[in-house]
């Protein structure tokens, strides 16, 4: 009788498949220490993404050691030091965590980087999210945001907390990022050009089937031209449009984004989504420069054709009437 050969078989098939991405990697409560390189394929803020793994399977990453302020629950001033307990100091920390969350988006979202998991951490939090350091092009992503004021180090036990503490602590010193709203008052800046007049998030009939019934107005309310190539436009969830390269406008100007599709000219731009963006129940507006600095938040309520909205530092207005950007 030949000798039996099936355990050299079976080692070899283990092999080829692990090889050829078709097992899968460790998903809930089963990881050890080790790195994997994925692909991000959203950003839920400044702290959190969504990821991809070579064999296809999915999976949500905390970062390891940061927090970044919050944009869809309320902040804490209490978390970020010497931040005041006011609206004005939570209003800052929002405005920074929306870029906070641009700035991530900018890095990594549609690119493949490497993930590491900590040894003295989870494996997950207990939002079954995996507690991760993820780099970008050889640079530790988490430690990025620590130094540019975009987080604070989250209080746990990890091995690079020392690095990260020296981090933050200079980025506090300087004033930088989320530290500036230790004293919000003074990072208000002088009303800027670009207001948005109106918001029609409730399409005639079906929103679906009448895209171009949704949309944003937008004006230069400056006295010099403005010019918009580069600007970004985005939803509270993240959605995102570009103005294109060209966008002029005037003073007194104004410019329709149309969430379908359709022909840009001067007067009307088309974003080309394929579903409705601006949610019938209240939404909020933001649109960021060329340099990713957040320029206008505009956030409305109500399902109406043109919605109310409420600026940061404004009283309840009509959508008639301008709510200028932040900075």
């Amino acid at each position: 009788m030949a000798p039996r050969k099936r355990p050299l078989v079976a080692l070899t098939l283990s092999l080829l498949l692990v090889l050829s991405g078709c097992v899968s990697l460790p998903q809930s409560g089963e990881e050890t220490p080790g790195e994997y390189e994925v692909t991000i394929t959203r950003v839920i803020d400044g702290d959190t993404v969504e990821f991809e793994y070579a064999n296809g399977t999915t999976d949500t990453a905390r970062l390891v050691g940061v927090d970044t302020p919050e944009v869809h629950t309320a902040n804490q001033p209490a978390d970020f030091e010497g931040v005041p307990d006011t609206e004005a100091g939570k209003d800052c920390l929002r405005d920074w965590g929306h870029r906070a969350s641009e700035f991530v988006r900018s890095r990594v979202l549609g690119e493949t980087v490497r993930i590491e998991l900590d040894p003295s951490e989870g494996p997950r939090d207990r939002y079954d999210r995996l507690l991760a350091y993820l780099y970008v092009d050889g640079d530790l992503l988490n430690h990025e945001l620590l130094e540019l004021g975009y987080a604070t180090v989250y209080e746990t036990d990890f091995e690079q907390r020392d690095s990260f503490d020296e981090a933050e602590a200079s980025a506090r010193d300087e004033g930088l990022g989320v530290w500036e709203c230790r004293d919000p008052g003074s990072t208000s800046g002088s009303e800027g050009p670009l207001a948005v007049v109106e918001v029609n998030a409730d399409a005639p009939g079906d929103d679906r089937e009448n895209l171009n019934g949704e949309y944003v107005v937008f004006e230069n309310v400056g006295d010099e031209r403005l010019e918009l190539g580069g600007w970004r436009v985005e939803d509270e969830a993240g959605r995102s449009y570009e103005f294109p390269g060209g966008t002029v406008l005037d003073p007194g100007e104004p410019v329709t984004l149309y969430t379908g599709s359709g022909q840009d000219s001067d007067s009307d731009l088309y974003w080309g989504a394929n579903q409705p963006i601006w949610n019938n129940d209240g939404d909020v507006v933001l649109v960021y420069d060329a340099d990713w600095n957040l320029v206008v938040e505009y956030e409305y309520s109500g399902s109406g054709s043109v919605a109310a909205a409420v600026g940061r530092d404004a009283d309840p207005v009509s959508a008639t009437e301008p709510v200028v950007n932040l900075r």
